[in-house]
C-alpha cells in the first residue's frame, strides 16, 4: 500500500467509517436511509460518498448472488512468488486479468495471494498460463476453492 493510500485511510474520521460500514453490508440503501442511521443530513452522507469516491477510498458498488447461482463458476487462491523487486510490475500485470478478483501482499513463503474467478475449466487453464508467464514471477502454487463455509 502507498503511503499516498495510508494517509488517506488516516484522513478518515468516524463519519466516513461508519458510512463506508453500512454501505459494506448493502450498497443499494438509499443516502435518506443512510442519512438517518448515521444521524446526519442527506446532504451530508451524498458528500461524503461522492468525496470517498473521488478519492478512491470507495472504488466502486457491487452485488452478492446467492452461492448456488455461481456453483459451476472456478474459484481458486494462486500463491506466488516473485524474483527479486518485481512486485509491483507483477501487481499490475495481474490488475489487467478480468479473472484476478483481488490480490493480497503477505509474509513468509509467498509474496502475493492472488484470488482467481473464472466462469470454466478452460477460462481457469488459460488464466493460470497467462498469470505463470508474467514477467517476474518466479513460482506458483494454486488450490481451487471446493466450498466456502460463511461463519
Amino acid at each position: 500500500m502507498s503511503v499516498e493510500m495510508l494517509d488517506e485511510l488516516d484522513e478518515l474520521d468516524e463519519l466516513d467509517r461508519g458510512l463506508i460500514a453500512l454501505l459494506r453490508a448493502d450498497s443499494r440503501l438509499p443516502a435518506a436511509t443512510l442519512a438517518a442511521r448515521l444521524k446526519v443530513s442527506r446532504g451530508t452522507v451524498q458528500n461524503r460518498i461522492d468525496r470517498l469516491l473521488a478519492r478512491g477510498v470507495v472504488q466502486g458498488f457491487t452485488i452478492r448472488t446467492r452461492p448456488e447461482l455461481e456453483a459451476n463458476r472456478v474459484r481458486a487462491i494462486m500463491c506466488i512468488a516473485i524474483e527479486g523487486e518485481r512486485s509491483g510490475a507483477v501487481v499490475k500485470a495481474l490488475k489487467g486479468l478480468p479473472t484476478v478478483d483481488r490480490v493480497h501482499t503477505t509474509n513468509g513463503r509467498w509474496d502475493l495471494v492472488a484470488e482467481l474467478d473464472t466462469a470454466t475449466l478452460a477460462e481457469f487453464s488459460g488464466t493460470l498460463d497467462r498469470i505463470r508467464q508474467i514477467e517476474g514471477i518466479a513460482s506458483t502454487e494454486t488450490s481451487i476453492l471446493l466450498a466456502t463455509q460463511k461463519f
